[in-house]
């Protein structure tokens, strides 16, 4: 066994020759032209693949784009139609407050009208209409008296009356002078408090 040490250790200690250092440079040599071919090959494989595969790919994505923007648009339309709905309702109710308030408040000014008017002795609508009914009875009454012919009406008499010969043009003179009201007495003006 220790001879074996030996020859191992001279194999070791021994230098190479030029000979197995040229066959060892040339089996290195060969091995990385081959990984390189390998890498070569491979990246052209990779890229044919990528070039076959890429259209193919680029396609399924634009699809799955497209079919995603149609399920975003379909959502939005649909948030968008829930909130212009809501807005509408909101609307509505605010329109139907706004109303009802408005006509609460021109019933509460029509009743306060009607009473101002009430105490101040102006006939209200009623009393007109209740009116009207009775100058309807009253004139079927004066048909039926006279004999079916209906009453001649009177017209309005005039305020001013004309003088027959004026035609119509105003006189430098007044014929008749209104008489004027008397006048309200003057209140008496207020006394400045005095210095003591």
């Amino acid at each position: 066994m220790a001879k074996l040490k030996k020859t191992a250790r001279a194999k070791a200690n021994a230098k190479p020759s030029a000979a197995d250092l040229q066959a060892r440079a040339e089996q290195l040599s060969r091995s990385i032209m081959g990984s390189a071919q390998q890498i070569w090959a491979a990246g052209i494989g990779a890229f044919q693949r990528a070039q076959n595969e890429g259209s193919k790919l680029f396609e399924a994505l634009v699809r799955e784009g497209m079919s995603l923007e149609t399920s975003t648009r379909k959502l939005a339309t649909g948030k968008v139609d829930a909130v212009r709905d809501a807005v509408e309702d909101r609307v509505g109710v605010v329109r139907e407050r706004a109303a009802d308030t408005w006509d609460r408040l021109e019933k509460v000014f029509e009743e306060r009208v009607q009473r101002a008017l009430n105490r101040l002795g102006v006939p209200g609508k009623e009393d007109l209409d209740e009116l009207g009914a009775r100058v309807d009875a009253l004139t079927s009454e004066l048909r039926k008296l006279s004999g079916g012919k209906a009453p001649a009406r009177k017209k309005a008499a005039r305020k001013a009356t004309r003088r027959p010969g004026s035609l119509g043009k105003k006189s430098a003179t007044k014929a008749t002078a209104r008489p004027r009201k008397p006048a309200l007495p003057k209140a008496p003006r207020p006394v400045p408090p005095q210095e003591a």
